[in-house]
C-alpha cells in the first residue's frame, strides 16, 4: 500500500473492496474478506458504494453456507474473467457479472462472524454461469489450517462437501414466491484454472478502476 493509502487508513476505513489489497503471494495465497459465515441464516452481502455488510435477502431455504463465503478484493468480473467461460463452453453470449470475485474457504475452525478478513490459499472453483452471466466461484482452504493445509486441489476434498458447496451456490438466491434462476455449474476445475480466473479478475478489476488508481497515484 503507498504512503497516501496508509495514512487515510490511519483515518478513515479502508473499503473492503477497493482499500484491502489482494497481497503480494497473489494469485496462490490471496486475502479474502468474509461476507458469511457457516452458522449465518441471513444472506449478507457487501453493500459496494458504503463497503458495510448489509442483509441482502432472506433464505428460502434452511441450507447454510458450508464455509467462510466472499469475494476477493481488487477484482472484478468483466471481459478477462467471462472469456474464460466463453472460450471453455464456446457460448459467445455469456457476459461478467460485474461483481468482484466470490470466494468460499474451508476451514476446520469455528468463526463467530463475518466482516473479518482471511487469508486463503485456492484450490479450485465452479465455473458458474446465472443466465448469461459467468459468477466462478473460488474454492479455497484457510492458509495453514489445521485439517486443511495439506489440500492441495480440489479433488482432494471428499465428494460430498463439493456436492454441498454446488448446492447451496444452486439455491441461495432463490425467492419465495419467484420462479427459480436459470444458473447451473457446468465445472469444477482445478488450482491451476482457479489461479486463472483469480489473474483475470486482477486484470478486469485495474481496467475497471484504473482512473481510481491514478488519482491516488497524483
Amino acid at each position: 500500500m503507498d504512503q497516501i493509502g496508509k495514512l487515510m487508513g490511519l483515518r478513515y476505513k479502508s473499503h473492503p473492496w477497493h482499500g484491502v489489497e489482494i497481497g503480494p503471494e497473489a494469485p496462490d495465497v490471496i486475502m479474502a474478506f468474509i461476507e458469511m459465515v457457516p452458522t449465518d441464516t441471513v444472506k449478507y452481502e457487501i453493500d459496494k458504494d458504503s463497503g458495510y455488510i448489509r442483509i441482502d435477502r432472506p433464505q428460502r431455504f434452511s441450507n447454510v453456507i458450508p464455509a467462510l463465503y466472499g469475494f476477493i478484493p481488487q477484482t472484478y468480473c468483466s471481459k478477462n474473467v467471462a472469456f474464460l467461460s466463453v472460450e471453455a463452453l464456446e457460448r459467445p453470449d455469456i457476459i461478467g457479472d460485474c461483481d468482484p470475485l466470490d470466494i468460499c474457504i474451508l476451514t476446520e475452525k469455528t468463526i463467530a462472524h463475518g466482516n473479518i478478513l482471511a487469508k486463503a490459499r485456492p484450490i479450485g472453483g465452479f465455473r458458474m454461469i446465472d443466465g448469461n452471466e459467468a459468477d466462478d466461484k473460488i474454492i479455497a482452504v484457510l492458509n495453514n489450517d489445521a485439517v486443511y493445509m495439506n489440500y492441495k486441489e480440489v479433488t482432494d476434498l471428499p465428494p460430498m462437501v463439493i456436492e454441498r458447496l454446488k448446492h447451496y451456490f444452486l439455491t441461495y438466491k432463490d425467492m419465495p414466491g419467484q420462479d427459480k434462476r436459470n444458473a447451473e455449474i457446468t465445472h469444477t476445475y482445478g488450482s491451476e484454472t482457479a489461479k486463472k480466473v483469480i489473474i483475470e479478475a486482477m486484470k478486469d478489476y485495474n481496467t475497471k478502476f484504473n482512473n481510481i488508481e491514478a488519482m491516488f497515484g497524483e
